[in-house]
């Protein structure tokens, strides 16, 4: 096979640049060889591709399961056992401010710590990074069954910001470590599946710990809070020798000195031709190179960037706004409803969610070159169903039931689409540290929508907490006007990136990029003839 790397520089799959030739080929059965026309077989490729599925999607499932729940189960608390006094707010002695500013304060505090944390990941083992924060979050998660004051509450909430942070980048960043851009937004959808499936279920198995409810001397809320985080802690350990670390050149081997040496190994990934195929198709767009301070200051003023971070602060405001009001949203809907009844209702949002990531991310990766389009039409169903759940008649609650579930199903695959956009935009322009830094600042300044929506609205906007016909319909519409945001956003990017395009940065050479999964589908199904997909 041809060599890897040339006058010190990572080309493609060829030994050298690609002839024209080469080029000419996208829509070929084979990927990859050196110009005597030895191949790879693209049925081979994918077979390894799946097998590294199986290693990692499986994991990150799991994990972003676990801290989704954690992090959402302050949400549940506020309305389990209130018949008998014991949900969060009554067992605390919470004002709706107070509530209102500890569910802000994770926010503020994974803003903060969101870059740094996902930097770090560039420069130790991703693996390592990645079980640590899964553990620490499980560790901080069950300490919230212990608390007893609203400082306390407070004091954990920003602490589960600081360890949480990095987790969302990390683990985007750590994709396209062993995928190409063309197959991340697909995978990101798989994974984060988990956070819809932990929404639904988290409601679900609420109603059962509420049953448990003075069970040992400890409240629902409490039995919630330990035994989700005491899992968390288990699956962190489990990661270190689950989860592979940054694919080697074949037959590499990764040093282990210092402390390295204390924590466990765990088995490559792939192994012979496998690991070759893997790594040469690889390597047509991962670049791992050192960066210094002015490559971050290149991808922090690099104006693709923020309508990015406004798409994601408009979707993933009104996504954490839902999930953690959905009970209040409810109860203001129909205030019959008991709290057991509430947290069985708030499920079918997050399963409407899931089906929505399952059916269009898959899509909007095949036709990649539109991700704006198919991001613009999810969120127009949020808006949809922001205002059904808004202007809907008082008389009939169902319908307005029936909103709420077209924002779930709205919500599945926007986020999925942002960092997929971004993971494509800035590996080509920046290489490894801006999909790392990209990712960061998308997710974390994105995050400032999470601030907005759970401290300034529904509880923690008391005049629209009122009870009445138009109780939290200015929070509602206030979601509806940040979503458009959002939407604005993904139109000026599309056509800024068809007058300016996508070229890569100063330090990254045009035909240092060939990823030829997305050279094939833009061949083979002709979207380079639709106006807005050229030069993106």
């Amino acid at each position: 096979m041809a060599g890897l790397v040339v006058d010190g520089k990572i080309v493609g799959v060829y030994g050298d640049e690609q002839p024209d030739s080469a080029r000419a080929a996208g829509g070929s059965k084979t990927s990859g060889g050196s110009e005597d026309g030895v191949g790879v077989d693209l049925a081979r490729i994918e077979k390894v591709y799946r097998r590294i599925d199986r290693r990692i999607i499986p994991a990150f499932w799991a994990l972003y399961f676990l801290c989704s729940a954690i992090r959402s189960n302050i949400g549940l608390a506020q309305t389990m056992n209130t018949a008998s006094g014991h949900n969060l707010m009554q067992r605390l002695h919470l004002t709706a401010k107070e509530t209102s500013t500890a569910l802000a304060l994770f926010y503020v505090a994974y803003v903060v710590f969101n870059l740094p944390s996902s930097l770090v990941m560039t420069k130790l083992s991703p693996r390592v990074w990645m079980a640590r924060i899964v553990f620490a979050v499980g560790l901080i998660g069950a300490c919230f069954a212990a608390v007893q004051a609203a400082w306390s509450l407070l004091l954990l909430r920003f602490l589960l910001g600081v360890v949480i942070a990095g987790l969302w980048p990390g683990m985007s960043y750590y994709l396209t470590l062993f995928y190409p851009p063309s197959r991340t937004g697909q995978r990101i959808g798989y994974y984060f599946t988990a956070s819809q499936v932990s929404a639904a279920v988290v409601g679900l198995v609420s109603a059962g710990f509420q049953e448990m409810d003075g069970l040992g001397g400890l409240v629902g809320f409490q039995w919630m809070f330990l035994l989700w985080g005491l899992c968390a802690v288990v699956l962190g350990v489990v990661l270190l020798w689950w989860l592979p670390d940054r694919p080697l050149p074949p037959a590499a081997t990764q040093a282990r000195t210092g402390a390295t040496r204390w924590i466990p190994a765990s088995p490559p990934i792939l192994k012979g031709e496998d690991a070759e195929i893997h790594y040469r198709d690889l390597t047509r767009v991962y670049h791992p190179r050192p960066w210094n301070l002015k490559d971050l200051a290149h991808v922090v003023i690099d104006w693709r960037l923020w309508p990015l971070i406004i798409m994601y602060f408009g979707v993933v405001g009104v996504g954490f706004g839902v999930q953690l009001y959905s009970t209040i949203i409810i109860s203001g809907i129909d205030s019959t409803f008991s709290g057991t009844t509430l947290s069985l209702l708030s499920a079918p949002i997050w399963i409407m969610d899931l089906i929505a990531i399952l059916l269009i991310t898959p899509i909007s990766d095949r036709f990649h070159h539109h991700r704006a389009l198919f991001f613009s039409l999810a969120v127009l169903i949020q808006i949809t169903g922001l205002l059904v759940t808004t202007f809907a008649p008082r008389s009939q609650p169902w319908s307005r039931y029936g909103g709420l579930l077209l924002v779930g199903f709205g919500l599945g695959p926007t986020v999925p689409i942002c960092m997929t956009w971004g993971n494509e935009i800035f590996q080509q322009r920046h290489g490894e540290v801006g999909v790392a830094a990209a990712a960061a600042l998308i997710s974390g300044l994105g995050n400032l929508g999470s601030v907005v929506t759970t401290y300034a609205l529904y509880t923690g906007w008391p005049e629209d907490a009122k009870k009445g016909p138009t109780q939290y319909r200015k929070s509602n519409l206030t979601m509806v006007g940040i979503l458009g945001a959002s939407i604005a956003s993904s139109v000026v990017l599309t056509v800024a990136l068809r007058l300016a395009g996508n070229g890569p940065g100063e330090r990254i050479a045009r035909e240092d990029f060939q990823d030829e999964a997305a050279r094939r589908e833009r061949q083979q199904r002709g979207f380079g003839k639709i106006w807005w997909s050229r030069g993106v």
